[in-house]
């Protein structure tokens, strides 16, 4: 481990630093846009399959294949080039968001066993990528300044907030006409995959020529990092072979995992509460309200409004997390939600579930972004490029173990 003042190892110009935090916020958006669509059409699901508790079924689907592709990646991660993967993560999402429009359109927006399951394995897709390209990318971001990271994961959350915006857009321009919502759910598909097209541009092309990331990469190349020799070459830096190189014994996996068990359990902690109640409880369990079917629409968007926020606090250095006992401390809070929510939907009004659900979400994004940038501080490039993965793993697995719990919420008010 190197000296924690020096972790950065900042150079005296930061050329390219707000354009590389540009990137950084497209890119994270890019990386969930598909799966929040996914979550804000909900709606429209629910109209072709409505049996079949879209919310929680799809992602319930979503989550082994992100799990299980993580799980793998983040075992060879200092072998797999960085590049390769996240090109073709982010290429992934933008073929498989053109394949639900593409089966929309073959089956005429009708439901049936038939079009769900091809629904599902599409959604199974989406969690290969989204493996593929959170690890890569939190990976290869670790290694740079936490700016970027919080930039990244702002990102993130931008993602959940513009495409619940855009689905109360496209819901009231379509409301009025016939297979509106179809209408206006096929629009919203095309924009997604529009923007996974611009992710892919920007980190294959842009991303990799911003001189502070190439600064960076060349640093992490120093001290050992195999992974990112591609993106270096795609901005013109060849690696010599005979390149000196930091021969300090790096930490391994196991040791990582040790040295960091508050902030991996933690991280796992702060997503297992999370989807317990996100988004099929939102959907499901919350009653009926006098904003009808749009009521469901403005819980979700007021989580990821307010999940967007959170991820900005941070920035305030007075409001930021930086205890590793209070973070993990404020993570165990968290579940008393599970009790709120409860007692709010059997007893309580909409008021006092938008304001829940508000919280939910401002939680979620504040301790996100206050473990993901101080976990890596302190470490060599790949030591953290590996935590950065392990980390990946736990927020997946998390999600996982949440949305699994989240049936538990169904037990005595149906069947499947």
């Amino acid at each position: 481990m190197t000296d924690a003042n020096h972790e950065s190892g900042a150079p005296a110009r930061t050329e390219g630093k707000y354009t590389a935090l540009a990137v950084c916020w497209v890119l994270g958006l890019g990386s969930l846009v598909c799966w929040n669509s996914m979550l804000t059409i909900s709606d429209y699901y629910y109209q072709l399959f409505p049996h079949y508790h879209p919310s929680r079924v799809l992602t319930l689907v979503y989550q082994p294949f992100a799990v299980g592709t993580i799980a793998i990646l983040a075992y060879y991660e200092a072998k797999i080039d960085t590049r390769w993967r996240n090109i073709r993560g982010y290429s992934l999402f933008f073929i498989s968001s053109v394949l639900l429009i593409v089966l929309d359109l073959v089956t005429s927006g009708k439901g049936g066993i038939g079009p769900y399951i091809a629904l599902c394995a599409i959604v199974g897709s989406f969690g290969v990528a989204d493996a593929f390209v959170q690890g890569g990318m939190v990976g290869d971001l670790a290694l740079m300044c936490p700016e970027f990271i919080q930039s990244f994961m702002a990102g993130l959350a931008a993602s959940g907030a513009l495409t619940s915006g855009l689905r109360l857009i496209t819901k009231a321009a379509f409301e009025d006409f016939h297979n509106g919502l179809r209408k206006g759910t096929i629009l919203f598909l095309a924009i997604s995959a529009a923007f996974e097209f611009l992710c892919v541009v920007l980190y294959a092309i842009v991303f990799p020529k911003v001189p502070l990331v190439k600064y960076y990469r060349k640093k992490a190349a120093s001290e050992g990092s195999k992974t990112v020799s591609s993106d270096l070459a795609a901005a013109g830096i060849q690696i010599q072979s005979n390149q000196q190189e930091d021969k300090t014994e790096l930490l391994s996996k196991k040791q990582l995992f040790q040295m960091n068990m508050d902030y991996l359990f933690g991280v796992f902690l702060i997503y297992v509460l999370t989807l317990s109640i996100f988004p099929g409880f939102l959907y499901e369990n919350t009653g009926k309200h006098q904003l009808g079917s749009w009521y469901p629409l403005v819980l979700i968007a007021m989580y990821n409004v307010w999940d967007l926020i959170g991820r900005y606090i941070p920035l305030i250095n007075c409001l930021k997390l930086e205890s590793r006992k209070g973070l993990f401390i404020a993570i165990l809070c968290r579940f008393l939600l599970i009790p709120a929510f409860y007692f709010t939907a059997k007893y309580g009004d909409q008021g006092w579930m938008i304001f829940l659900t508000s919280f939910l979400g401002f939680s979620n994004g504040h301790l996100t972004v206050c473990v993901f940038t101080a976990a890596p501080k302190g470490y060599k490039a790949p030591e953290q490029n590996a935590l950065g993965n392990l980390l990946v793993l736990f927020l997946l697995g998390g999600i996982f173990a949440g949305v699994s719990l989240d049936w538990l919420w169904i037990i005595g008010n149906g069947s499947f």
